[in-house]
């Protein structure tokens, strides 16, 4: 099963660089950015960041959700989604497709546009809305590594 051990292991480094990622956006770069210590222009400063992570980012989501589909088809875990106790397959699942979304969808076609609107007129409130809005996708994503890890080695909450 070499084709499942490297789509395991691709999955796996995918996952480390899309949420370590998320973690350092969240955690260094957007609290630089809003206290203004990389230059006066926020708006500027984020942009720096945004333009060379989110491809980055849309390439591991798409890693991830094409090895996980993988797996789920070469071990047929397809009933895990039956059963409650693999709630970890639903949050994995779940913050796949919110961030498939975010990235895919909702940042390039509604949000970008609206963001750069309203850091215009009140940066303040903008990168605070900004950051808070990555710290709740920050929480969600360590939470379900932490399940999908304890969770596929026996862990059950349920």
């Amino acid at each position: 099963m070499i084709g499942l051990s490297i789509a395991r292991a691709v999955h796996v480094l995918a996952v480390v660089v899309w949420i370590g990622g998320v973690s350092m956006a969240t955690t260094i770069a957007l609290p630089a950015v809003r206290r203004g210590e990389l230059g006066p222009d926020r708006l500027a400063a984020f942009h720096a960041f945004e333009r060379r992570f989110v491809w980055q980012a849309r390439t591991m989501v798409l890693l991830v959700g094409a090895t996980g589909i993988y797996m789920v088809g070469q071990l047929d875990l397809w009933g895990r989604f039956e059963d409650a106790s693999f709630w970890w397959m639903h949050a994995m699942v779940g913050l796949w497709l919110l961030f498939a979304f975010v990235l895919f969808i909702a940042e390039p076609l509604i949000v970008h546009r609206r963001f750069q609107r309203w850091a215009s007129r009140d940066p303040s409130a903008a990168f605070t809305a900004l950051h808070r809005a990555h710290v709740v996708l920050l929480a969600l994503s360590l939470v379900t590594v932490f399940g999908a890890v304890a969770g596929s080695h026996g862990w059950s909450i349920i």
